[in-house]
């Protein structure tokens, strides 16, 4: 049997790539997205290499960002955008392989083993995939190269930006054993610390360590990450199927004063709802977070017997789980919801014997219609009218989505 070849993909400082693609007015500076630059809150999602070159961090606070390079300009992040993106790289992808597994929006998994007869080596069919994402997409990828997923994702960060990285049998000890043990998937801080008490700083240190000694001190982890060292990595690329890649789409907001509850909770689901509709997903599981004013806060969720993108589905799982779960001891001040389990919308599904498939078929075709006057008005062009009751409180940003990517650990 040959052996696998495995690429993995990740577009550049993607979020700031693809909004400099739509502001050429800002070729040249500093610019980070994230947060709300009026308002000034919020943190950084990814910035360009020119800010990254000047201090700028992902993760860092908005202001933080701005004393480290006054000359930043921030822009809101744009979801729908960056998911086009994704779905249009994706498309790419698939013409070299139907083994394609997402990490997030930005980056993938490819295992091209198959393809050699008619697309060559797996160098030949990263530059073809590089140059096309270059000239089509016009944004930039760093691709790596081996026989595993966890090497093929070291190669990919290895050399940035616009670049390809093969780790293979002769190179890897030379080249990946140096480099830190926190390059390592999965190795995050607490477990960097935890590893350097143990005398464990670079990668090569902990494929030659003890396995006994790290599954005493980290468990059922401590195998696996003294595989992943040693490249004994045999997980799968997952063929592209229902599978969305991404795990879930969520919106919160909190208010500065108390808020009402199913008010805010429709705002909510319309906007993830039309979101889920608009990349066409639906979701399996609802969750929501609370946060009281006196700063107490839980999440909850809930799994739905059918998969859903309607919106009064949503939002009536959401004030269910609330209602069920909350003591009412104190005014809320911040809700969020988030659509999870996320599955393609064409995927096939059991009708329910106990369910209403005319009324759900009516509440789709009206969602739908809802979401193209508001395509063609504005979003305040219709509303419900429970969100006249208060008008502040319905005044709600649904624009502002958190997407999150997909652990590498499958379920």
């Amino acid at each position: 049997m040959s052996e696998r070849v495995i690429l993995h993909s990740d577009m550049n400082c993607f979020y700031a790539s693809v909004e400099m693609l739509h502001h050429p007015e800002f070729a040249g500076m500093p610019l980070a997205v994230g947060g709300d630059p009026e308002a000034r809150h919020g943190i950084v999602l990814t910035a360009n290499y020119i800010a990254k070159k000047k201090g700028v961090k992902t993760g860092m606070a908005l202001w933080q960002a701005k004393q480290v390079c006054p000359e930043i300009i921030f822009v809101p992040p744009r979801m729908d955008l960056y998911l086009r993106f994704s779905q249009m790289a994706r498309e790419i992808y698939s013409e070299y392989t139907d083994k394609i597994e997402p990490y997030g929006i930005d980056e993938a998994w490819l295992d091209v083993s198959d393809s050699g007869n008619l697309k060559g080596s797996g160098m030949t069919i990263a530059r073809e995939i590089s140059h096309r994402i270059k000239y089509e997409l016009g944004v930039t990828v760093s691709i790596g190269i081996s026989w595993n997923k966890i090497y093929a994702k070291l190669g990919s960060d290895y050399k940035k930006p616009d670049a390809i990285t093969e780790f293979n049998r002769e190179n890897y000890k030379d080249r990946i054993w140096q480099l830190p043990a926190s390059d390592l998937l999965y190795v995050g801080r607490q477990t960097n610390k935890k590893l350097q008490k143990l005398g464990i700083r670079t990668i090569g240190q902990l494929a030659e360590s003890d396995e006994k000694l790290l599954e005493s001190h980290f468990g059922k982890i401590g195998n696996v990450l003294w595989a992943f060292a040693n490249g004994w990595d045999e997980d799968p690329v997952c063929k592209e199927g229902y599978e969305a890649p991404v795990k879930s789409i969520g919106n919160s907001t909190t208010t500065p004063r108390d808020l009402d509850v199913w008010i805010i909770q429709i705002a909510l689901a319309e906007s993830v709802a039309a979101r889920l509709r608009k990349h066409g997903f639906k979701c399996k599981t609802v969750e929501i977070t609370v946060r009281d004013n006196g700063l107490y806060s839980f999440s909850r969720q809930i799994h739905l017997r059918q998969p859903t993108n309607i919106t009064n589905e949503i939002v009536t799982a959401a004030f269910q789980l609330f209602k069920d779960n909350y003591k009412w001891e104190h005014p809320i001040r911040s809700l969020g919801i988030r659509a999870a389990d996320l599955v393609l919308d064409d995927i096939p599904v059991q009708l329910d014997l106990f369910g209403n498939q005319e009324k759900k078929e009516k509440l789709e075709k009206l969602d739908r219609t809802v979401d193209e006057i508001r395509r063609r008005f504005g979003y305040f062009s219709i509303q419900r009218a429970a969100m006249y009751q208060d008008k502040v409180l319905s005044h709600l940003d649904a624009g502002t989505h958190t997407v999150h990517p997909h652990s590498y650990f499958h379920g």
